[in-house]
């Protein structure tokens, strides 16, 4: 392979370097046995998540009802089990059915992305010949006590160690650095570059160690770039609460899940100041799936939205700690290593943090278990009559080419929107119920630096940014494990974390919202994002020290389209997820739930709903 530049890594080439290395094709009957070793998507950047290509053919089934796929090669493949989506809960699927029916089980996994892990996405970044890892997705094993025994067993099985993140992750990095949260305005929306020292929600509060406001509410909401009115009406915010809503105690719980946070912020604290409204639109982000227009107050208090006192701590018992230097991904490596034992060299999850996988050795012949990336499951059918069927044929696409092979059973781990595209016939009420569900957009950035003496300089530790396209940048979490070193000193190389989580035009519809964020998010080119993050780290950090052509080595942009889950309306997602002959329906949609335990338990339920 050519040298690759650094402005290729900006510009994104390396991905369509990576792309050339796809393996797929007849001869090779849509296997990854003959993948070239060089094929490592963890260490490419530019567009990924669900990057370009990723989502085509099942868009082109959904939305056109695309039914003719050309002709299509019956490969002399069965399996006991076909698992559709190779995330989370698709790996865990695969896990359960062989801990149930045995080791020797053939399985299939079907993806398609370009790797495994669905949302527990892996970043490598590689910066003057150092590689620093971070996640673009699923990030931390969220209050694991209160987890099943079930998921328990399997995290123990697979070799993480729940007690190792106490000492692996710093609790101490931020107070040693001096960084806080903070908030900076830029001045496209609010007239000036400003970075102040209070962050003016509680957002950051799942940032453990990181430090708090370094100046009072008063303080804070007289250096905020408003107008007078607008000042006076941000400290009104700052100073709210439950407790000036003129609602007796025993009616105050059923009246804060049934009106607005919107209407609370105009009607009872008097509000109309339109950078406030900002400010408190895009101050619940990604823990709130949306902006906090469409919440009622009880939601945007949960997220810690604008006016509500930030929590000390974000969990005193299940401290937000549980994190691997790539999130949840170190879930998802241990999960495939412990289904293709030779894929990596590693005994557990620790010692697989720096291990490189093999990804040829994910789709051999000899496997029990097999993953196919870049394969786009297009129909799945029973063979005869569903409710006495023995078999089901899955069809998917590769590399613009038609494959078909055989299950006894499917687990449909994918988007459960989609499986109504794709499982045919499915009872009308389940399939109605399918569609209704839903999932929020959402983009997890990452940028490797080789230094952070901008961040150190103002003290950021996380950076809450209501003006732009990422709501916050954030220093990564300080974990060090298996041999890999967190970033110690200011003139080290990083990896910044910058969120997104799209809106839509304010006063619509979520789901609307939603719909329209998503469009507007999967139409950007990667020049875009990257003249975006160009204007916003060069804003927010000091120009003496912190130049975008010098500093920043390679970005990262994980889009991800349908990123956390959101129920359907009412008793949907049950009547969603019922067993459809020898199809069962996993996934965190099916719960509904948003996090790595949730993916689990579902992929649990369905494996035991195939009896």
């Amino acid at each position: 392979m050519d040298r690759i530049t650094r402005r290729d890594f900006v510009n994104g080439t390396l991905v369509a370097a990576g792309s050339s290395l796809l393996p797929f094709g007849a001869t090779l009957q849509a296997s990854m046995a003959g993948v070239d070793r060089r094929y490592y998507p963890p260490a490419w950047t530019g567009l990924r998540g669900s990057h370009p290509g990723s989502n085509d053919y099942a868009h082109a089934r959904a939305w056109s009802a695309r039914s003719d796929w050309g002709p299509t090669s019956k490969l002399r493949e069965t399996y006991d089990l076909v698992v559709v989506g190779g995330g989370l809960s698709g790996l865990a699927a695969a896990y359960f059915y062989q801990q149930k029916h045995g080791a020797d089980r053939k399985v299939l996994i079907l993806d398609n992305h370009d790797d495994f892990g669905g949302h527990a996405k892996r970043n490598e970044h590689t910066i003057d010949g150092r590689t620093l890892i971070s996640y673009g997705g699923s990030q931390t094993i969220v209050e694991p006590k209160y987890a099943d025994n079930i998921v328990l067993d399997l995290l123990n099985d697979i070799g993480v160690d729940l007690g190792r993140f106490e000492s692996a992750y710093d609790i101490g990095f931020f107070k040693r650095h001096e960084l806080g949260s903070v908030t900076y305005f830029n001045d496209e929306i609010f007239g000036e570059n400003k970075v102040v020292q209070h962050p003016y929600c509680n957002y950051p509060n799942y940032l453990e160690g990181l430090q708090g406001a370094k100046i009072s509410d008063e303080e804070a909401a007289q250096q905020a770039p408003l107008s007078k009115k607008g000042k006076e009406q941000l400290l009104r915010v700052l100073k709210g609460g439950l407790h000036i809503l003129p609602v007796p105690d025993e009616e105050l719980e059923n009246y804060i899940y049934s009106h607005s946070y919107f209407d609370y912020l105009r009607n009872t604290l008097g509000v109309d100041d339109p950078g406030v409204m900002r400010m408190a639109r895009h101050s619940g982000i990604d823990w709130g799936s949306g902006g906090t227009d469409v919440m009622s107050i009880a939601q945007a208090r949960s997220c810690g939205a604008l006016g509500f006192p930030p929590r000390a701590v974000y969990d005193e018992d299940n401290p937000y700690i549980y994190h691997f230097p790539d999130g949840n991904a170190g879930v998802a490596r241990a999960l495939v290593k412990k289904l293709i034992p030779d894929v990596a060299v590693g005994r557990n999850a620790e010692e697989l943090v720096l291990a490189r996988f093999d990804y040829a050795r994910l789709d051999q012949p000899r496997n029990n278990v097999r993953i196919r990336l870049n394969s786009t499951a297009v129909n799945v059918e029973h063979v005869g009559d569903p409710g006495s069927s023995g078999d089901v044929v899955v069809q998917y696409m590769n590399d613009d080419k038609s494959y078909q092979v055989n299950a006894r059973s499917v687990v449909m781990a994918c988007y459960n929107m989609v499986i109504p595209h794709i499982v045919a016939g499915l009872p009308g009420e389940q399939a109605a119920a399918l569609r209704l569900q839903g999932k929020s957009p959402l983009q997890y950035t990452t940028v490797g630096l080789r230094n952070w003496r901008g961040m150190k300089e103002l003290g950021i530790g996380m950076a809450m940014s209501p003006g732009n396209m990422h709501q916050a940048v954030l220093m990564d979490f300080p974990v060090s494990m298996g041999g890999y070193e967190f970033t110690k000193r200011a003139d080290d190389p990083c990896v910044l974390m910058m969120i997104s989580c799209p809106y839509g035009t304010e006063g619509a519809a979520r789901r609307e919202q939603f719909r329209e964020a998503r469009y507007r998010m999967l139409s950007l080119q990667f020049k875009d994002y990257e003249q975006e993050i160009r204007r916003h780290l060069s804003g927010m950090l000091p120009g003496e020290l912190f130049n975008f052509d010098r500093d920043v080595a390679s970005i990262s942009v994980n889009r991800w389209a349908h990123g956390y889950t959101v129920g359907g309306p009412g008793d949907s997602t049950r009547i969603g997820r019922r067993p459809f002959g020898r199809i069962t329906i996993a996934n965190c949609d099916s719960a509904p739930g948003a996090d790595a335990k949730t993916a689990m338990m579902m992929a649990h339920r369905a494996v035991d709903e195939l009896g």
